[in-house]
């Protein structure tokens, strides 16, 4: 076990010795001159030897002072470098973390304008539909859906998740015309037992759909919904938000007009102790701004926040 006095008693003679005066040092402190004279001679005591003497007003290292003091001040100069190593490596390296569909189909493509405006910043990209601890430092930031803000973390709404079917048109083409939403109760559905189908079919026909779809291909991600989908493997229930390139470029049309919200919306959220951090401050009014940008041309009001009752 290391027999060191106290640090702080040691941080004040260091302080001293460099200034060679007991109010400078007092003033970096923070502390009273009786305080730093408190400490000094605490530290004496501990060492059974001064520290300092006087030359009329003036104090000055006693024979033991000047053989420390160097030795301690470069003990804290390297304590210092070490701290501000970490410092410089927690600012340059920015981890986000987001479920697979909007980190591959919304967040990936745009992450390029935000790494060209902070070029020293390396960007990490944590794809995982698990909820990583943010308190914990697994991310910097997390985009999640979420029902709402949760406690110790600061929220940010991004967007909801309007759900409704897409189809490849190629696909539509091959099966008679799609007129009312229980015609879609006869056409394959790629992952038939989704939840978002029961929700969709709640609202656009007052009850669930058939779970009971004997065929069809069944996948655990939107992502491979939406490709299966755009491949004419049948229907999928989606977020057209994730999708809107494949919109735009004629590779996935919404089959009808009825569309309905999950209860979830995707949130940004960061711990409240780091919310001043300039890579996280930095990251949120970029990415606040790409979503400003992109509810411009939003039909179906996903980039509005829910009102609460």
């Amino acid at each position: 076990m290391r027999q060191i006095p106290p640090l702080a008693a040691v941080r004040v003679f260091e302080a001293a010795a460099r200034h060679g005066n007991f109010t400078r040092a007092a003033e970096e402190l923070g502390m009273t001159q009786a305080a730093v004279s408190y400490q000094i001679k605490l530290l004496e005591e501990r060492l059974g030897a001064p520290l300092f003497g006087r030359v009329g007003r003036a104090v000055i290292l006693s024979e033991l002072g000047r053989r420390i003091a160097p030795q301690i001040t470069g003990a804290f100069d390297a304590m210092g470098e070490a701290f501000a190593s970490v410092r410089v490596e927690s600012e340059s390296v920015m981890t986000i973390a987001a479920p697979r569909t909007l980190a591959t189909n919304w967040l990936a493509g745009r992450l390029g304008s935000f790494q060209l405006s902070r070029p020293g910043l390396a960007v990490r990209l944590l794809v995982s539909d698990e909820m990583v601890d943010l308190q914990a430092g697994e991310a910097d930031v997390a985009l999640r859906g979420a029902g709402g803000p949760m406690a110790g973390l600061c929220a940010h709404f991004l967007m909801r998740m309007p759900v409704t079917p897409l189809a490849n048109p190629a696909f539509l083409a091959k099966h008679p015309p799609v007129k009312s939403p229980a015609d879609l109760l006869r056409l394959p559905r790629i992952s038939p037992e989704d939840d978002w189908w029961d929700l969709w079919f709640g609202t656009a026909l007052g009850e669930s759909g058939d779970r009971g779809q004997a065929s069809g291909i069944r996948f655990d991600s939107q992502v491979l919904d939406g490709n299966a989908a755009i491949a004419g493997a049948g229907l999928a229930i989606l977020s057209p938000p994730m999708w809107q390139p494949a919109i735009d470029a004629g590779l996935l049309v919404q089959v009808l007009p009825h569309f309905t919200n999950y209860r979830n919306s995707f949130w940004l959220m960061y711990p409240e102790n780091k919310r001043n951090l300039p890579k996280i401050r930095g990251f949120r009014d970029w990415l606040l701004a790409e979503l400003a940008d992109a509810g411009r041309d939003d039909p179906l009001s996903a980039f509005v926040a829910p009102t609460t009752e």
